[in-house]
């Protein structure tokens, strides 16, 4: 009979944790002033599809605030996309990067290369001007409002 720890080797993603651990490490560890609602001029820092906390496909971009009181700072927008209306989301903010590439879902496989592409067309070519809100309903927002090229 397994003991508890190999249950949890095996129950757990060690690897993902692991690198989760290392991220916050290089992130400030969580001691970071949380960003207000506001406009902001950013880069992205990351983007990826991986699996949300509970398992799911998730489009995952960091947007790093070059600028003012919270420059170095990341504002996460995260879409699961396991609904139309997530992944018309995901491809609407994707779009508004303005990256040269098309922005269609085939599938995860073909998804993740979009992402990659997407990633190399804008991380150190562009910044934008983003507004970062609230909807009614207390979810965040997203607005590019414009770009600039670096």
């Amino acid at each position: 009979m397994a003991n508890i720890w190999e249950e949890f080797d095996n129950v757990v993603d060690v690897e993902g944790l692991k690198k989760d651990a290392k991220d916050a490490a290089e992130n400030g560890g969580g001691n970071y002033k949380e960003v207000p609602e506001g406009t902001y001029e950013v880069e992205v820092n990351k983007l990826e599809l991986k699996k949300s906390k509970k398992g799911d496909p998730m489009l995952s971009c960091w947007l790093k605030i070059l600028e003012g009181e919270f420059k170095g700072s990341i504002i996460f927008f995260n879409q699961v996309l396991t609904t139309g209306f997530g992944l018309h989301n995901g491809n609407e903010f994707l779009r508004s990067l303005d990256s040269g590439v098309e922005v269609e879902f085939v599938n995860f496989k073909q998804y993740h290369e979009l992402l990659l592409d997407v990633f190399e067309a804008v991380n150190g070519n562009l910044a934008y001007q983003l507004e970062y809100g609230k909807n009614s309903k207390g979810f965040n927002t997203y607005k590019i409002e414009d770009i600039f090229e670096n």
